[in-house]
């Protein structure tokens, strides 16, 4: 078996390393290699009259990005990356690659993000991009032991459905047979739906789709959302959970991707503070008429000139919070004193919204009063609303968008380099 080349050491002497050839260079009577796995780089130094002249007939062949595998004796050089080179004893190719390349992957020639899209597997060989995809794995590795850790369990709701979760737009229709039926847009009423089975702690890290029209650096179509619901809470309760889970994801990832975040010239990444600043939708709309001079209606969403508006006085992650009930879902409880608000949030970064969530309607009547109320019909959501006749506890909840926590966290430009293919208006390859 070959090692891993942030493993070879000069303490090593021998080693077997395979992986992509970043780097050719011939200095006449000296070839250098550098070799690249998803652990780092290590240089290759073929003196010419001292290596094998069957080993150096192969290295001569070597286009840049070929698979190879090097045998060889390594030493310790200041010079070299991570202080070590391997002098070859043996060299194989395992896959020539041809040329020209479809992308520079030492990036020394800049390419546009569409172009870097649609030749993606190769633009993902870069250190740097590669590093986006390390931490966000770890993000996602750090929500599952946080949610665990608290006794959660994880729950798999199904990507086809029968009924939209917040009425008939922004779907995608698809043909299932003889029946109508859409992509998911959310995992929302399932995850209800287990709170009367009794889970009373669930999550799901999945996919959701929204058909919405946008061509926006901060929109997919196609997202990972990251869902949770807790039986006998309220909306603080889960306030509370989301902001340490998002303490905890910059924790772990600033513990565990030095490396990583050092390849994105991330010298230090920030932790947040809790307890997060909350702010009323009305103080939020005051804030964005002041810095932009223009009026938001009460009950209009925040747009986007608006939301800039706001965490540029905000300067930090933030809540709002009590938002006009004829703006959110027919599931968000409204408050019981002041019904044209409800116990609804939406998780902030001063860049962009993260994460919306609310206490849920667990009452039956006042579920269908509030379907009704958005123009929807009760006898379409059935099956959902059943569980709520027999025995449904409180509960509340929020669903958290994993390309928007990446994207924030490491100051990435546009969401799309945040997701491995990218689903939107215009692409659908690869």
């Amino acid at each position: 078996m070959h090692m891993p080349i942030k493993k070879v050491t000069p303490e090593t002497e021998y080693a077997e390393i395979a992986g992509w050839v970043h780097e050719v260079r011939d200095l006449g009577g000296l070839l250098f290699f550098l070799i690249r796995d998803r652990t780092g780089i290590l240089q290759v130094t073929a003196p010419k009259k001292k290596v094998n002249p069957a080993v150096l007939d192969v290295l001569k062949r070597i286009s840049r990005e070929s698979v190879v595998r090097i045998r060889g004796r390594v030493i310790a050089i200041d010079k070299a990356p991570g202080g070590r080179e391997l002098v070859p004893d043996e060299v194989e190719i395992l896959n020539q690659c041809e040329t020209p390349l479809l992308l520079d992957v030492v990036e020394k020639v800049p390419a546009e993000l569409d172009t870097r899209l649609d030749a993606r597997f190769m633009d993902i060989r870069k250190p740097r991009i590669t590093s986006v995809f390390l931490i966000r794995s770890e993000v996602i590795k750090a929500i599952h032991q946080f949610l665990f850790s608290r006794d959660f369990i994880h729950i798999t709701s199904p990507k086809i459905v029968a009924a939209a979760t917040e009425g008939g737009t922004e779907l995608f229709p698809i043909a299932y047979f003889e029946k109508e039926a859409f992509l998911s847009q959310s995992p929302q009423l399932y995850k209800q739906m287990m709170m009367a089975a009794g889970f009373e702690k669930v999550f799901e890290i999945g996919p959701i789709f929204r058909a919405e029209e946008h061509n926006t650096t901060k929109h997919l179509n196609e997202a990972t959302s990251i869902d949770v619901e807790v039986s006998f809470a309220d909306h603080e309760d889960v306030m509370r959970l989301l902001e340490d889970l998002i303490v905890e994801v910059y924790t772990q990832v600033s513990n565990r991707c030095s490396e990583a975040l050092e390849t994105l010239s991330i010298n230090e990444l920030i932790i947040p503070r809790t307890p997060f600043p909350r702010i009323t939708y009305q103080n939020a709309i005051d804030i964005a008429a002041r810095k932009t001079k223009e009026n938001i209606p009460f009950g209009d969403d925040i747009g986007t000139t608006a939301e800039k508006a706001i965490g540029e006085e905000m300067g930090e992650h933030y809540f709002i919070i009590d938002w006009p009930t004829v703006i959110k879902p027919y599931y968000a409880m409204p408050h019981l004193d002041s019904p044209e608000l409800c116990r609804a949030f939406d998780l902030m970064h001063p860049r962009m919204e993260l994460a919306s969530g609310a206490q849920r309607v667990h009452i039956h009547e006042l579920l269908i009063e509030q379907i009704r109320s958005k123009g929807l019909q009760p006898e379409n959501f059935e099956f959902y609303l059943t569980p709520f006749r027999y025995g449904m506890p409180p509960h509340a909840g929020w669903g958290l968008g994993a390309e928007r926590l990446v994207m924030t966290m490491i100051d990435l430009t546009n969401i799309r380099e945040a997701i491995l293919f990218p689903r939107d208006r215009h692409r659908l390859v690869p």
